[in-house]
């Protein structure tokens, strides 16, 4: 299986070894980090590449397979990164704030998800202006952009995902407690001040800087593009064997 070639000069080079005041740390991330450095914390590169290239083959797999990996990254750094990244591969997302029970209650939130895409339809067919005047109208579609700062991501979510893609694991500690909940494998930046055993793949990383962030972030994008092609030929390798 084809797979993401990782370079340890451009880790390097976009700053993925600077991890947190050695006073933040993490006991359980004290096998990955290298060195202390002006206070802080370097995590070693060497490891970083392996847990990478585990994730990566693993991100590859689940969409071969057909399955969606769910990006999660709330804080300023990783909004419009991780947004870019779902854009580009059609995979569903969260930026804004993580909403309880989205994976566990996942009845309720498609519920809401269906009435959001029901008034979307609604208000593109004119269905809305022809029995509603001006300012009901501007009322529904207020609503309308409220509930997409909240669902808009995950409009395309076909309930359990196959992974959840998280950029760091502190700030979206509730997505991953929800992941863990009911099995959903956990690919995840572990900074010097995350526990990386609760990640089913940690990658040893820096998770503020925004260049690591976009190149972690177009790692995550050719592994799921390599995972489509691969899907792809699974697809006609099958009607091949039906044309039989």
């Amino acid at each position: 299986m084809a797979k993401v070639e990782v370079d340890i000069k451009k880790l390097l080079n976009a700053g993925a070894h600077f991890g947190h005041k050695t006073s933040k740390w993490h006991p359980k991330m004290s096998e990955y980090i290298h060195s202390k450095k002006d206070g802080n914390h370097i995590i070693d590169l060497t490891k970083t590449i392996v847990k990478l290239d585990e994730a990566l083959s693993f991100i590859t797999e689940t969409v071969q397979s057909g399955r969606q990996v769910l990006l999660v990254g709330t804080k300023r750094q990783a909004k419009d990164i991780l947004k870019q990244l779902a854009e580009d591969t059609g995979m569903p997302y969260v930026t804004e704030r993580w909403l309880g029970g989205t994976l566990t209650n996942w009845q309720t939130i498609s519920g809401r998800v269906k009435y959001l895409k029901d008034q979307e339809q609604k208000m593109e067919s004119g269905q809305l202006a022809a029995k509603y005047n001006k300012l009901e109208l501007q009322r529904f579609q207020e609503e309308i952009d409220d509930m997409n700062i909240t669902f808009g991501g995950i409009k395309n979510l076909n309930g359990k995902p196959g992974a959840l893609f998280v950029v760091d694991m502190v700030n979206e500690a509730n997505a991953i407690k929800e992941a863990r909940k009911i099995n959903i494998p956990v690919v995840a930046l572990a900074d010097t001040n995350a526990d990386p055993t609760l990640a089913t793949y940690a990658i040893p990383s820096n998770d503020d800087a925004i260049k690591t962030i976009q190149l972690m972030a177009s790692y995550v994008k050719e592994a799921i593009e390599l995972g489509k092609a691969g899907q792809k030929v699974k697809s006609e390798n099958n009607d091949k064997v039906e044309d039989k």
